[in-house]
This record gives C-alpha cells, structure tokens and sequence, in this order.
C-alpha cells in the first residue's frame, strides 16, 4: 500500500470514530448549535413567521370576502329567481285571461254564427214550407178537376148521362168535405 507523507503523520487515535462523537469537541458543538438555533429563531420569529401570518390573515380575509360576495350573490339570484317566477306567473295568468276571452269571444261568434244559421234554416224552411202548400194547392186542384172528369167519365158509362162539369166538381168538392 502506498501511502503519502502527510497521512503518516497524523496520529491513528484521530482518524477513529466520527468526529461529531468526539467527546474533545462536544462543548464547541453546543456552542455553534445554541447559536444556529438562536440565529434561527430570530429569522423564523422576526422575519418568516410575520409573513406566514399576514398571508393567512391576507387568505382568511379574502376567503371571507368571498364567502361574503357568494352570500350576496345568492341572495341575489334568489331575488332574481322569485321576480322570475313572479313575472311567469303573471303571464301564465295574462295567458289564462286572454285565452278565456277569446274563448268566450269565439263562443259568442259561434252563438251569432248558428243563430243566423239557424234563422237562415227557419227561413228556407218557411220558403220551403210555403212552396210545399202552393204545390199541394196547385196538384190538390189538379186533382180535384181530374176527379171532377173521372166522375164525368164514370157517372157517363155507368148511367149513360153526361153530366156537366160544374155538377162534377161540386160532387167532388162535397165528398172531398166530408172525408
């Protein structure tokens, strides 16, 4: 094994052991481990700890100013959503109304339209009516004078007299008044 020169100086009672185990350095590493800690203290006391602290104040303020806008905005779209649904039930309620009056407004319109209808009908109906007696005047007539020269013709064969018409149709109009 080769060694340097400077190796072979140093004493083998120092290369042994970790050095922090050293029982020659414990009070300097006490010494520097209260001043680490102290300077440590000091930044995290004075420096980093108001920081952390402003920045979760600056958080809880702000998660409250949320929390706030939230609450009024919800407060807002529930006012919002109840004049909606006020405006909607009032145009259902204009809907209803103009639906029922136009409803009684095409029922009034019918009620016009079948009364003309129906005096249009009765109307006809008299027309037709009227025509219904002048027909039956008019063939009632032609009846009676074809009666009238039935009766000429059969009084004439069954007999053998010619009777005059006049006499007929009275015979006629007269058995006619009794049935």
């Amino acid at each position: 094994m080769v060694t340097t020169g400077a190796a072979e100086n140093i004493p083998a009672a120092q290369h042994v052991g970790l050095p922090q185990l050293r029982i020659e350095t414990f009070p300097s590493q006490l010494f520097w481990l209260v001043v680490t800690f102290t300077v440590l203290f000091l930044f995290l006391w004075r420096i980093t700890l108001p920081r952390i602290a402003s920045a979760i104040a600056e958080r809880r303020n702000r998660i409250d100013g949320d929390l706030e806008a939230a609450d009024a905005r919800r407060k807002q779209a529930a006012d919002t959503l109840a004049s909606y649904e006020a405006a909607l039930t009032q145009a259902r309620n204009r809907a209803h109304q103009l639906a029922e009056e136009n409803r009684k407004q095409i029922l009034a319109e019918i009620d016009r339209m079948k009364a003309a209808a129906d005096a249009d009908s009765q109307a006809a109906m008299k027309e037709v009516e009227n025509r219904i007696l002048a027909e039956r005047a008019k063939s009632l007539a032609s009846v009676k004078a074809a009666a009238a020269e039935a009766a000429t013709d059969i009084v004439e064969r069954l007999i053998g007299i010619r009777i005059g018409t006049e006499d007929a149709t009275n015979a006629v109009a007269a058995s006619a008044t009794r049935a």
